[in-house]
């Protein structure tokens, strides 16, 4: 029998709320029981092991990002399109930075299917028909914002520019302006 108030969604978003707390690698169906005050053998009626549950925090990250992004590009195009999603993006990491490690992970295909991690590709490419760009060159510029998203965001988390003296929001203003460039003034194929 189910301990009454567990349920899956509960333990999802207790897992995420965990790590940001203590890192996502760290979230454990031993450590969500501890904070439950049960034993890991109660959350198993929710949850299949620890994987099931890291994918699960990985799909609310997901959809969460996915949110705050739709929300901050509402009305927007162009530059002021590609600022709003690449703030939303670097904002939810600083302040989620568990839920943000566990939104890189992998999913199988069906769960990405299902997860809002299309949402995210489709805003990207919104972005990028503002632009003017088609494929084959969308998806290389995908690929392009998602690396440098996620570079200067994971290099910003483990302090990597801690020791130089110009302000880290004035280098982001300004790579937000050399991609911005770089789109507006794409490279030809071949």
């Amino acid at each position: 029998m189910a301990r009454a108030g567990l349920t899956a969604d509960r333990l999802t978003r207790a897992a995420a709320e965990l790590a940001d707390e203590i890192g996502f690698p760290n979230v454990t169906v031993s450590a969500l029981a501890r904070r439950f005050g049960v034993k890991p053998a109660a959350l198993y009626a929710h949850v299949k092991d620890a994987q099931d549950l890291r994918v699960r925090v990985a799909v609310l990250a997901l959809a969460e990002l996915a949110d705050r992004a739709a929300t901050a590009l509402a009305g927007r195009a162009g530059k002021d399109a590609l600022v709003a999603f690449a703030d939303a993006y670097r904002g939810y990491a600083k302040e989620h930075p568990g839920r943000y490690a566990a939104a890189q992970i992998e999913l199988d295909d069906e769960t990405a299917h299902a997860s809002a991690a299309r949402r995210h590709a489709e805003m990207t490419r919104a972005i990028l028909r503002g632009y003017d760009l088609s494929e084959p060159a969308q998806t290389d510029a995908v690929r392009m914002l998602h690396s440098t998203f996620h570079g200067f965001v994971s290099l910003e988390r483990q302090g990597g520019f801690s020791r130089t003296p110009r302000a880290v929001d004035l280098s982001w203003a300004r790579t937000l302006d050399a991609l911005d460039a770089v789109l507006r003034d794409w490279p030809p194929d071949g």
